[in-house]
């Protein structure tokens, strides 16, 4: 670029001479982005999969579908973290919030039984801060090492007036594969099946604008004991990534149906598996609600109703089979880890009836 001259009005004789911009000078620093990529590099290569071709780096990464599929059906996702970002600006913890954004759309798509392949994020901030983008995908590349799946692009946006200092968004993108004749629609879910819920592990990535306005009024201290753990990490929790127990599961057996539990809670989720004329039965003793869910609605003197549509409650993952299959599923997925519990049965539902109740 040139220099440049112009006159100051009012004083022709008067000359002011500016010098040429440059990218950093406009606030995109070129070299910090590189710098970002270059760091998450051997994250991501943890977490590629044979059928990856290219990956972190080219224009479009590629990845080879297995031929382990006769009938492949691709299965894709896409969502962020919400208003839990908020309380990790604040809290200055930055290092599980990527697993948080694998996590929502890798449970999404596995609800229709497809194992995840590969995952691309969306990372958009005001001004880049290298080491704190790099705890963000390092959570990232874990999370998608939970999964199986592997981190194999994304798009890092520095956007200079569009964020506040110190603040980024986040939006993650995944994509999975099912065999056609094994997709998993809820379709053969009828009277007398048992509805199984597993252990969340915490709030996971739902309700935060609820739980930041508690936590405004009660004003914990973020420092002090939890149950065990500081309450700072109790609230942000990383959300738990069911797919490799689930995986596991559908492989030894029929699941008839999966529901992840994110916003709308137990009675907004398990209804999108049923079909019309069923609902599903629900019992709130048959799970204790963990500390944080019974803080919550203490200090926030929120209602029953509201918890069960707003948060998890303590299950994060629901899953519908027939009665013969609760021992054996309950043994495995307890075996891979997960607490399991039986908190409910599919009935019949009468016209006007709410197809999930809490009972």
């Amino acid at each position: 670029m040139h220099n440049f001259i112009r006159a100051v009005q009012g004083t022709p004789e008067e000359l002011v001479v500016s010098t040429s911009l440059t990218y950093r000078d406009a606030g995109v620093d070129i070299d910090a982005g590189d710098s970002l990529v270059e760091r998450i590099k051997p994250a991501a290569r943890r977490t590629l999969r044979p059928e990856v071709l290219a990956g972190i780096g080219g224009f479009g990464a590629l990845f080879e579908i297995s031929r382990k599929y006769r009938e492949p059906v691709l299965v894709s996702g896409t969502d962020g973290v919400g208003t839990k970002l908020k309380l990790a600006f604040e809290l200055n913890k930055h290092d599980t919030i990527g697993q948080d954004l694998v996590a929502m759309s890798v449970n999404d798509i596995l609800v229709q039984g497809a194992e995840p392949l590969f995952f691309l994020d969306y990372f958009a901030c005001g001004k880049l801060d290298v080491d704190t983008a790099a705890q963000v995908v390092e959570g990232i590349a874990r999370g998608c090492e939970l999964a199986g799946c592997a981190l194999i692009g994304g798009e890092t946006a520095e956007m200079p007036g569009m964020y506040p200092p110190g603040e980024y968004d986040l939006a993650g993108f995944a994509v999975g594969a099912v065999e056609k004749s094994e997709i998993i629609d809820g379709k053969s879910i009828k009277p007398g099946d048992l509805v199984l819920g597993l252990a969340s592990s915490g709030a996971h990535s739902n309700g935060y604008s609820l739980i930041r306005r508690v936590i405004e009024r009660a004003k914990p201290d973020m420092e002090a004991d939890f149950h065990g753990q500081r309450f700072a990490e109790a609230v942000l929790a990383p959300t738990r990534i069911y797919v490799k127990p689930i995986l596991a599961l559908m492989q030894a057996m029929p699941v008839k149906g999966l529901a992840h539990i994110t916003g709308g809670g137990l009675v907004d989720n398990v209804p999108r598996i049923l079909q019309p004329g069923l609902k599903a039965v629900l019992d709130k003793n048959a799970w204790v609600m963990p500390p944080l869910f019974q803080w919550l609605q203490r200090e926030g003197k929120v209602a029953d109703a509201e918890m069960h549509r707003v948060f998890n409650c303590g299950i994060g993952m629901v899953i519908v089979l027939a009665p013969e299959h609760e021992k054996p599923a309950a043994e495995l997925l307890s075996a891979a880890g997960e607490h399991v519990f039986r908190i409910g049965r599919i009935d019949t539902c009468m016209p006007g009836e709410a197809q999930t109740i809490v009972v």
